[in-house]
């Protein structure tokens, strides 16, 4: 799942995710999944067909050409949904035709995202990506299967069915499946923790990742909670690991920023400043 770090495409991403709010508004939970589907197949199209991905992301020739272009291919083919955000993201102006691609996988989980936060699943879309991650970054060869960018699409879907069907979210099993089925050569459960950091960016929060030794009720998690709202000035989703390395106090990483309370780190910070 790569970033948007050109400025252009950052604009091209933020003019079509406003087309596909529109495309949601009013749908079903069905229609959205299918909306999904179709922006992933058509990313899946132009992964495979890169002469048809450069002239359809090819900034030097005009948007209605472009536009042109997408209809003659597509019309017909996708719903009176999708259409429209596929036409929108084409007539952006992207930086490389790659970002076009990765723009419009974007555009599926976005889609996704919506589904879960109108049906109030959001949360727990969140943290089944975020335990999901973890559980399969613990699991060497489970991760090394499913990110295997030479994999069978299908029989590493059927294997992560048998490991989560029925447990987890549609909305999750759905993201978990795109993902799984194109990797871009990362590691899945990379790709599952930016998947969480996009669902708590869906509703502006920002990460925080919390190890402690143990584990911490639901008055604790809401003190802290509201200790680092007040530090970052906006609201904080809190991502919790047990690690009985931390020997005791907690290990909180918000982006860039660690905040070190635990034993290990002021052992370690003690240790640094005998040495000196």
């Amino acid at each position: 799942m790569s970033t948007l770090v050109n400025a252009a495409s950052r604009e091209a991403m933020a003019a079509s995710e406003l087309q596909l709010l529109q495309a949601t508004d009013g749908a079903q939970a069905a229609e959205i999944t299918g909306l999904a589907d179709e922006l992933f197949g058509v990313a899946a199209l132009l992964g495979r067909e890169s002469t048809l991905r450069r002239a359809l992301a090819d900034a030097s020739t005009e948007p209605r050409a472009r536009e042109d272009l997408a209809r003659g291919l597509l019309e017909g083919k996708l719903g009176a949904r999708s259409l429209p955000v596929v036409v929108e993201a084409v007539r952006a102006r992207w930086s490389r035709p790659s970002d076009l691609v990765n723009g419009l996988e974007r555009l599926g989980r976005t889609a996704l995202l919506v589904q879960a936060e109108r049906a109030g699943r959001l949360d727990n879309v969140e943290d089944e990506l975020f335990r999901l991650g973890r559980i399969i970054s613990s699991e060497v060869d489970l991760e090394r299967l499913l990110s295997d960018p030479t994999g069978d699409p299908a029989g590493k879907t059927a294997v992560l069915d048998q490991l989560v069907e029925g447990k987890v979210e549609p909305v999750t099993l759905e993201l978990v499946r795109q993902l799984v089925a194109r990797p871009h050569g990362q590691r899945v459960s990379e790709g599952l923790e930016e998947l969480a950091e996009l669902s708590a960016k869906r509703r502006e929060r920002s990460v925080a990742h919390i190890r402690s030794a143990f584990p911490l009720n639901e008055e604790q998690q809401q003190r802290l909670a509201d200790t680092l709202q007040r530090i970052y000035a906006r609201p904080i989703a809190l991502h919790f690991e047990i690690d009985p390395e931390v020997k005791g106090g907690l290990l909180i990483k918000v982006g860039d920023e660690v905040i070190d309370g635990s034993v290990a780190g002021r052992l370690q910070m003690l240790r640094r400043d005998l040495a000196d």
